[in-house]
């Protein structure tokens, strides 16, 4: 941001002086130097004490003078900078691929949204609010791999959390344990102040090779938190169509399309609760619509950036402008009243 100031402001209050030498000079400018036997050939600038290029030269002395005086108060154009020092937290963000997470209990009667909908809404918003932190996600069903590595690339990442949909990789089954151990393992050879998981699913692990207790120890192990959610409702719970690659229909609005198909969801709160114990992070339920929005906030609010803004700002020095003027000015009001204007004895 640019702004003009002056550094010793207080000179500008000389400028209120030159109106006054102005009216004096009028009122009390030196007689005619020049005697005349017949008064009446000198009638018409009896009452003016002043002639034009006496007026002509005193006015460029007074913007002389307005102009040194300007230049002494020593006029600056400023650009304010500012600098953000941020020690940013390094954050792995595990989302559930596998075909529970298409049911529809998250959704209201004005909004039909799956599990992973709602899920990737929530994400994506947490990730606008961590502008200094570097996020990396990691997806997983019966298998896990990396969507994107830690990065502070957050558009990148957003783009990359959207093309995220149910029946791209295996979804019978739930590897929580990989899953963890491999967002751990995204995490464990950075140092900055604070490594988290925050780790969304919606059921029981039972498919991978490592156990998600033994994840959580490797976790504990690299000083790296946490946070399970367990997300959805147990027992039968609505889902919609899909093809044989198991991918949602929706509809022409791109709402999910159902009719009356069911499933049983079940989620292993003991376990995902010892998760989070054992490495320090919290364990959350998501069970109603918005539920997911809290949950995200708690964690936000939990894990705080350090951020540090400094402003500075920088002068250009601009008086010798209004000094060369001023300079300019009094060369011009010599030359005159030595040449063209020059007063006869």
């Amino acid at each position: 941001m640019n702004f003009f100031q002056f550094q010793d402001p207080w000179y500008l209050s000389l400028l209120l002086v030159l109106p006054l030498l102005a009216w004096w000079s009028g009122r009390m400018g030196p007689e005619a130097a020049m005697r005349f036997s017949n008064t009446q050939l000198v009638k018409a600038i009896s009452n003016s004490r002043r002639s034009r290029p006496g007026r002509l030269l005193f006015g460029l002395r007074l913007l002389a003078l307005a102009a040194l005086v300007t230049a002494v108060a020593r006029p600056q154009m400023g650009r304010m900078n500012e600098s953000t020092d941020a020690e940013g937290i390094d954050i792995v963000v595990t989302l559930d691929l596998s075909g529970s997470m298409q049911a529809l209990d998250l959704s209201t009667r004005e909004n039909i949204v799956t599990r992973l909908d709602a899920a990737k809404k929530v994400v994506r918003d947490f990730i606008s609010k961590r502008e200094y932190d570097r996020i990396g996600i990691v997806a997983f069903a019966s298998e896990a791999y990396v969507v994107s590595p830690l990065t502070l690339n957050h558009d990148w990442l957003k783009k990359n959390l959207e093309r995220l949909e149910l029946g791209e990789i295996d979804g019978t089954g739930t590897a929580i344990g990989t899953a963890l151990g491999a967002s751990v393992n995204r995490l464990r050879d950075h140092e900055s102040r604070s490594r988290i998981v925050v780790l969304l699913t919606d059921g029981e692990n039972n498919a991978g090779t490592i156990s998600p207790i033994g994840a959580a120890e490797a976790a504990k192990t690299y000083g790296v938190k946490v946070y399970t959610i367990a997300t959805g409702k147990k027992g039968r719970v609505p889902v919609p169509e899909t093809d044989r690659q198991g991918r949602i229909l929706r509809d022409r609005e791109d709402n999910p399309i159902y009719r009356g198909r069911t499933m049983q969801s079940n989620y292993n709160e003991t376990e995902l609760t010892e998760i989070a114990q054992m490495t320090g992070g919290r364990f959350f339920r998501a069970t109603e619509d918005g539920d997911l929005e809290r949950v995200y906030d708690e964690i936000d609010a939990l894990e705080t950036t350090t951020i540090e803004l400094r402003s500075y700002a920088s002068f250009t020095e601009l008086f010798v402008w209004p000094a060369s003027l001023g300079l300019l000015l009094i060369l011009i009001e010599q030359l005159l009243s030595n040449t063209r204007f020059r007063r006869l004895p």
